[in-house]
């Protein structure tokens, strides 16, 4: 393993004992010569596969986050190959810091507009990524909140659910879990099993309708035929769909079923070996998300 692959080991390992990174200390792993926006990308992508989430400032701690709180159970920490980190001898001299300096709009403080409803999006990368064009797409319509992390698997879910609903009132909740789920990790085996997947997830549906906002169950995604790091296989995307399908029928919950609304276009809009989406590819969900919200909001 090379010196930056150390490096950004050593990187994420902070990054996930801490909860966050900052710029400065994402642009301090960076090589000192130009990194190409695929290696960029490539950085990025491993800290929010982890769940990490990138700020300008370390947050202030209240009294309240010191106090101690029930541990959030710990998933084994995925390698990242060498071959998609920056190389310095891939690039051509210029400044240091090359990371993007705001956070995701994905994470901008949404202000209210007074009168119309409010809708919350949970998921994973996948969700940040249609969340901008979904706020768009339901201007003067809705005001559109998401929680303000990679949602991550539903072990992150069921500890972290209580405090990403908050205590204001939701009229819609548009929520997936799923893709950290299936993920194979070094054993062979899912972060979590289809088992622990269907128990989790039955937890979570009666927490969220407890709040009595409409619900819509986001179906995951598909993965390419490919070989991805960590490793994902689309049939098994479709069994924990399936799992998740059932609960939501049970429970009579709308199911926007983005899986199939997907697949016939994936080569166009997924990236190549990739589980994520091109920017258009994003706006292309983000139409469907929108589109199945509106139709919550007319039957409230």
């Amino acid at each position: 393993m090379n010196h930056l692959a150390i490096d950004l080991q050593a990187l994420v390992t902070k990054g996930k004992s801490q909860g966050f990174l900052t710029y400065d200390e994402v642009n301090a792993y960076l090589p000192d010569q130009d990194v190409s926006p695929e290696k960029l990308d490539n950085l990025l992508i491993a800290l929010d596969e982890q769940g990490i989430e990138l700020v300008d400032q370390p947050p202030v701690l209240s009294f309240e986050d010191h106090r101690p709180t029930k541990q959030q159970p710990e998933s084994p920490m995925e390698t990242i190959s060498s071959k998609d980190l920056p190389k310095a001898s891939e690039a051509k001299a210029a400044p240091k810091k090359a990371a993007p300096k705001k956070p995701d709009p994905a994470f901008e403080k949404v202000e209210d507009v007074p009168g119309l409803p409010r809708v919350l999006l949970i998921g994973d990368s996948i969700s940040i990524g249609y969340t901008v064009p979904v706020r768009d797409l339901l201007k003067g319509k809705a005001n559109v909140h998401r929680i303000l992390e990679n949602g991550g698997p539903t072990t992150n879910g069921t500890v972290k659910l209580t405090k990403w609903l908050g205590t204001n009132k939701w009229d819609v909740i548009h929520f997936n879990w799923g893709l950290h789920d299936l993920k194979s990790m070094e054993n062979g085996k899912a972060q979590v099993s289809l088992e622990d997947y269907e128990k989790n997830l039955r937890e979570l549906v009666k927490q969220l309708q407890a709040t009595n906002a409409k619900l819509i169950w986001c179906a995951t995604t598909p993965v390419p035929d490919a070989r991805l790091n960590p490793p994902r296989r689309d049939g098994d995307v479709q069994t924990y769909n399936a799992v998740a399908r059932k609960i939501m029928d049970e429970q009579k919950i709308t199911t926007n079923d983005l899986y199939a609304y997907t697949l016939p276009k994936l080569e166009e809009v997924q990236r190549p070996a990739n589980v994520h989406f091109t920017t258009e590819g994003s706006q292309f969900l983000a139409k469907q998300v929108a589109r199945s919200i509106e139709t919550a909001l007319g039957k409230r």
